[in-house]
């Protein structure tokens, strides 16, 4: 699971750290926190276009789609399920970096959650990464407009994040930076499952 996000650093640091340039730069806002419920543009890079920086929203709205009620629930991708599942299995093909300097997570403190503890969860040798991502192309039947969007893949915690993610044990795949081009490419999802993943540390804010 990953619904809140961060990205504060500066353009230029995301440009040199992933050899592309914004499209749009005016469009960048830095934020220390990111609520996927807002569904807002977020800097990403396409497989058919990497080096550029565009700007998606987050919440996947799937080609057939007739409304975009949907993005509610594709914030996040299952990899275990994401070539299986409707909502998906046509966007399984577009992949994409979702470009963070961190996320954030709740620890439950007791069996119902009704405290909790927020963590800050970064690459140790990261300073900005990318998540796995898949990306589509929805045309709004009201007004012709075109919405790019994406959703973060999922897939089962490792130790650390199992302590922390103590209710559902899920982790978004955040890739090791010499594995972009891979994930880009199409490589296969299941190269990316758990055990696959990064050296984190957890930092309680």
């Amino acid at each position: 699971m990953c619904y809140r996000t961060k990205l504060n650093s500066k353009l230029s640091a995301i440009e040199r750290s992933f050899e592309a340039r914004f499209v749009e730069p005016e469009s960048y806002s830095p934020m220390n926190e990111i609520n996927g419920y807002s569904y807002i543009k977020t800097p990403i890079i396409t497989d058919e276009n990497r080096g550029e920086i565009q700007m998606f929203n987050w919440g996947l709205i799937p080609f057939w789609a007739r409304n975009d009620k949907i993005k509610k629930a594709t914030l996040n991708a299952r990899i275990e399920t994401v070539s299986e599942k409707p909502a998906y299995r046509n966007s399984v093909k577009n992949r994409c970096l979702i470009i963070a300097d961190g996320y954030y997570e709740w620890q439950w403190l007791d069996p119902k959650g009704k405290e909790k503890q927020k963590y800050l969860l970064l690459p140790k040798d990261q300073e900005i990464f990318a998540f796995a991502g898949i990306y589509s192309t929805w045309k709004d039947p009201e007004n012709n407009e075109l919405v790019n969007s994406y959703s973060i893949v999922t897939t089962e915690a490792n130790e650390l994040m199992s302590e922390i993610h103590n209710n559902k044990k899920r982790m978004p795949v955040v890739l090791k930076s010499a594995d972009h081009q891979a994930w880009l490419k199409g490589n296969d999802v299941s190269d990316f499952a758990f055990p696959y993943d990064v050296d984190l540390e957890a930092k309680p804010v």
